[in-house]
């Protein structure tokens, strides 16, 4: 079945930069079969006037399960929001996970995001099978998804911050992280789900933990992920444990190049940027987060200009309470344009940064990221058709620029998962009942 959308503005995101003012976008099955201006032919045809066509768009780092913990240390730096929320998160289990996890993947679809990085370190005793749970979250919904089995294995009393029931041994983080990789890892191209190597972050994981995270990431063919120079707090720690900046750190553990990306590089002095630039190594910008628990404005600008591919990341709802991925590119363009001035950003680059530079952070930029013949069929169809867009000529700069639009279609592999601003795979009543049912039970 051929269905084509028709008479929409059209952002490609190509290599090329194309776009169309009023043009079609055919999907056949999982993949894009034509991409163009003016009318054509299908067996379904949706009509898409007042509307921009644009990739899906790729959240690189989130949190799913701290959908449970939203409003929570509202005033805390980041090590005491982390002291604060740990005990809570000790208390998880495989049920109030899904919950979480299903309803923070039902607000990103209805934001434009068809795939989603989640770095999951949490996985305590009693807590049942945590990466199932988000895996029947992910099929749920209906969206792509990079599950980055996290772990930590350095509690308070080696000078963590977790406390120590909440870590788990060196090898057995290791061991629970292969055997997700064995059981959910899927390398075909049109794949739902991959899954990645995540250790927490050098404040919470032991030496022995990061170098046996990335023998095992590169024998497996799998991608490296974790948190890196987020803060001054970190950088501090770090230079006290290890004579070296965190980014110093992670390219002594060979945690750099082209198979990693790191969230929020925050802190990075110019030689790291040129490192990072040098390497290929990937930055997950997660702006709305790092204003929520003020943390710092991240050097994107000069990270793509040392040709380091860029992403933008939600984070976790417990630092991002409104868990959506279209309002990042607001954030992201805004934040740029404070740290480097009015042309450190534009609002194109703040879509590629959502689209294409995500689908390159998670090595996926030739099936996803921008509309092409041959790509998996992932797009977002925005309402510009109301009074809040009324008189904007661009519709990029109306996405970018102004409040999020309504999504009128967001499509995953040629299936649709939002139709006219709800979700079709989920009721989202029903979402939203196990989402607080969960939280009660936590607290």
């Amino acid at each position: 079945m051929r269905t084509v959308l028709r008479g929409a503005a059209i952002a490609t995101v190509d290599a090329e930069g194309t776009e169309y003012r009023s043009g079609h976008v055919v999907v056949e099955d999982e993949r894009i079969v034509a991409v163009g201006e003016g009318p054509a032919e299908g067996d379904v045809t949706i009509d898409a006037t007042g509307c921009l066509v644009t990739p899906g768009l790729v959240n690189t780092h989130h949190h799913l399960y701290q959908w449970v913990t939203r409003g929570l240390a509202a005033d805390s730096t980041l090590f005491q929001w982390l002291v604060e929320l740990y005990p809570v998160w000790g208390r998880l289990d495989a049920r109030i996970t899904h919950a979480a996890a299903s309803a923070g993947l039902a607000r990103l679809a209805l934001t434009g995001c068809t795939t989603v990085a989640d770095h999951h370190y949490v996985f305590p005793r009693e807590g049942g099978d945590q990466v199932q749970a988000l895996v029947e979250a992910t099929h749920r919904v209906g969206v792509r998804a990079h599950l980055v089995r996290g772990s930590m294995d350095r509690g308070v009393s080696q000078g963590g911050l977790p406390p120590d029931n909440l870590v788990e041994d060196t090898e057995e983080a290791l061991r629970g992280t292969e055997e997700a990789i064995d059981r959910y890892h899927d390398r075909s191209p049109d794949a739902r789900v991959r899954v990645a190597v995540g250790p927490c972050s050098p404040f919470s994981v032991s030496e022995k933990l990061m170098l046996g995270a990335a023998e095992l990431a590169r024998r497996k063919g799998v991608r490296l992920h974790t948190h890196l120079a987020e803060t001054l707090d970190e950088e501090a720690q770090c230079q006290a444990e290890n004579g070296c900046t965190p980014a110093e750190y992670a390219d002594k553990l060979g945690w750099l190049g082209g198979d990693v990306w790191l969230a929020h590089t925050v802190h990075l002095a110019p030689t790291a940027v040129r490192r990072f630039g040098a390497t290929r190594t990937g930055s997950a910008h997660c702006p709305t987060s790092n204003g929520r628990l003020g943390t710092g404005i991240a050097p994107v600008r000069d990270l793509l200009d040392a040709g380091a591919p860029v992403g933008l990341g939600v984070d976790g709802a417990a630092s991002n309470e409104s868990g959506g991925l279209g309002e990042e590119l607001h954030q992201a363009l805004l934040q740029a344009r404070q740290r480097g001035g009015p042309t450190a950003l534009t609002v194109r680059d703040a879509l590629r940064l959502g689209t294409i530079g995500g689908a390159r952070c998670l090595g996926r930029e030739e099936e996803i990221g921008s509309l092409e013949p041959g790509k998996l069929a992932d797009l977002a169809v925005w309402d510009l058709s109301g009074l809040l867009y009324a008189g904007i000529e661009d519709p990029v700069a109306a996405l970018v620029l102004g409040a999020t639009p309504p999504v009128k279609l967001l499509m995953v592999g040629g299936r649709t998962v939002v139709a006219d601003g709800h979700l079709r795979t989920a009721d989202e009543t029903t979402l939203a009942a196990e989402l607080t049912a969960a939280a009660r039970r936590l607290r």
